[in-house]
């Protein structure tokens, strides 16, 4: 039998062209680093807010590429299961959405120029390395969104990289603690990336992608995902015992009945839409666990 989309209607077209969902993967990073860093000192809140607004911005026009070349590809009909597929339900002008993405690229790095300013040309680089990771996640010739590499890019910049600039921004300088709180982030940012191609793979299989889920296969790719929530909250408890971290870190674990929703889900149920709930749940899973830990972190330097 087949499923019925509801089309969405006038503001919540556009909110839903940002997948509002994936930005939580921008938010926690940012805030986590910023209170890794209070822990060296103050927080510069301008600095703070500015690179919160640019990561987002960068988020959403990521996802606006992914919509529009999802769209240009074919992999998007009007029976797309979740947020994707706006254009062909919605009736937005492919290039409206392409224009988009773009003019939140420009204010960004209008954005990024001030962080430099203030801080260090040097993230620069960084930051236009970022923005190429975000446009060739699914545009360009080879898309990184058709390989099995999806996970690793957008681990690394979505979650690593966000916590560490974050950091920087605030001390100007990278420590050893920094890298180590930023790996559970790396991993859960992956965790939302492969719980999305779980759930797509059938289709993103006809449409001649070749993601991690695909490769290893679905059973696989799920026991993928609950190794990734595991390492993450292993990796704090280590951390803990190891002396980097306070017994306040331990609040974390108040997130973990999420992950472990989201991968039961995706092990009873087969259907896309009948497993959107585990997305939700995986993408929740880092928002909660990089407000808690950072909230942790926050009383063990003041308590």
């Amino acid at each position: 039998m087949q499923q019925t989309i509801k089309a969405d209607t006038g503001w919540r077209i556009w909110w839903q062209l940002t997948r509002p969902h994936t930005l939580t993967a921008a938010f926690a990073p940012v805030f986590l680093g910023t209170m890794i860093a209070l822990t060296y000192g103050g927080i510069n809140f301008p600095l703070f807010f500015a690179m919160l607004i640019a990561s987002v911005l960068i988020q959403m026009a990521t996802n606006m590429f992914n919509e529009y070349y999802d769209y240009k590809r074919g992999l998007d009909t009007e029976q797309s299961i979740g947020i994707g597929g706006t254009i062909v339900r919605n009736g937005i002008k492919p290039k409206t959405v392409l224009n988009l993405a773009f003019m939140l690229y420009g204010i960004s790095v209008l954005i990024g120029i001030y962080i430099c300013i203030e801080t260090s040309w040097m993230l620069a680089l960084v930051g236009v390395l970022s923005m190429m990771v975000g446009y060739f996640y699914t545009g360009g010739p080879y898309p990184i969104a058709y390989t099995p590499f999806g996970e690793l890019f957008s681990g690394v910049v979505m979650g690593m990289l966000l916590i560490l600039i974050a950091f920087y921004i605030q001390t100007e300088t990278v420590t050893t603690q920094a890298i180590l709180l930023s790996i559970p982030s790396m991993l859960l940012v992956a965790a939302i990336m492969l719980a999305n191609n779980i759930r797509d793979l059938d289709g993103d299989k006809e449409g001649g992608r070749k993601t991690l889920a695909i490769l290893v296969g679905r059973s696989n790719a799920i026991s993928i995902l609950a190794l990734f929530f595991v390492i993450s909250y292993s990796w704090i408890i280590a951390l803990i015992i190891w002396g980097h971290l306070t017994p306040w870190a331990l609040l974390i674990v108040l997130s973990i009945r999420k992950p472990a929703k989201a991968v039961t889900v995706f092990r009873r149920y087969l259907l896309p839409l009948q497993v959107m709930p585990a997305m939700k749940d995986t993408a929740v899973t880092n928002t909660l666990f990089g407000l808690l830990l950072g909230i942790g972190i926050l009383l063990g330097h003041l308590i």
